[in-house]
C-alpha cells in the first residue's frame, strides 16, 4: 500500500507539481488555488510551472437552517451557480437564494479585498485552468468551483491535489471539459490531513504572502 505523507503544504505541492510538468511554460496556463489552504500548494505548482497564480474564492450557499447543505455556490467574478438536485427537493423562494446570496457574496469580496488588495483577477477565457487545494474528500467545494469557471469559459479546467478520495477524484473525470488530477489516492482515505505530518491552518498573512511572492516571481520573469 502507498503510504506517502507529505510534511506540509509546501512538500505536497512540490510533488504534485512533478505530476504537472507538461504544462510547464505554458502561454495558456492560469493556476488557480482554493483558499486558505490551497495556496501553499498552488503556489509551489506555480513556481514550477512558470505560471501566473491567482486565488479563487467559492463561498457555499447553504439552505436556511441547513446550512451544511449547498443550494448553490458564489465564486470570484461575480458567478452564482444553484444546484438543480437540492432546489428540485426543497422549495425555497427566490427572494431567500437572493437574500443568502447576498450575504456571502459580501464576505467573499472582504475576502477577496483582504487577499488580492487592489489587483484584478485573472482573465479566465480561452485559458487552461489549473485548479489546486490541499486535499479532496467529498469535493463539494471544488465541484462548486468547477462550475463557476466553466462560467468564465476557459478552455480547460484541470482539477489538480496532492491527495484525495479516490471515488471524490474519479467523479471529477466524468465531468465535461474537466480533468483531474490526484497525485495519490491512499485507501483507506477517512481524511485529508492524515496526509499531512504538518497540516496547521494557513493564516490570512500567508495567502497574502504567496500571492505577493508569486507576482514578483512573474515579474521578474
Amino acid at each position: 500500500m502507498f503510504t506517502k505523507i507529505f510534511q506540509d503544504r509546501r512538500d505536497a505541492g512540490q510533488f504534485l507539481a512533478e505530476k504537472l510538468t507538461e504544462y510547464a511554460n505554458r502561454p495558456d496556463v492560469i493556476v488557480l488555488a482554493l483558499p486558505r489552504g490551497g495556496v501553499p500548494v498552488a503556489y509551489e505548482v506555480a513556481n514550477r510551472l512558470n505560471a501566473p497564480m491567482d486565488v479563487f474564492v467559492v463561498r457555499k450557499l447553504g439552505v436556511p437552517g441547513h446550512e451544511e447543505l449547498a443550494m448553490g455556490a458564489i465564486a470570484s467574478g461575480g458567478v452564482r451557480v444553484l444546484n438543480p438536485d437540492v432546489l428540485s427537493c426543497i422549495l425555497i423562494h427566490e427572494a431567500i437564494i437572493d437574500q443568502v446570496s447576498e450575504y456571502e457574496l459580501s464576505e467573499l469580496q472582504r475576502r477577496e479585498r483582504l487577499y488580492r488588495g487592489n489587483r484584478p483577477p485573472l482573465e479566465l477565457k480561452g485559458r487552461t485552468i489549473i485548479i489546486v487545494d490541499d486535499g479532496l474528500a467529498t469535493g463539494s467545494t471544488m465541484r462548486a468551483a468547477v462550475r463557476a469557471l466553466r462560467q468564465k469559459q476557459p478552455k480547460k479546467i484541470i482539477v489538480a491535489v496532492p491527495v484525495g478520495a479516490r471515488e471524490t477524484c474519479d467523479s471529477f473525470k466524468n465531468e465535461v471539459d474537466t480533468m483531474a488530477l490526484c497525485a495519490i489516492t491512499p485507501e483507506p482515505f477517512q481524511a485529508v490531513g492524515l496526509w499531512y505530518r504538518d497540516f496547521s491552518q494557513t493564516t490570512d498573512e500567508e495567502v497574502r504572502d504567496l500571492l505577493a511572492r508569486a507576482d514578483r516571481t512573474k515579474a521578474a520573469a
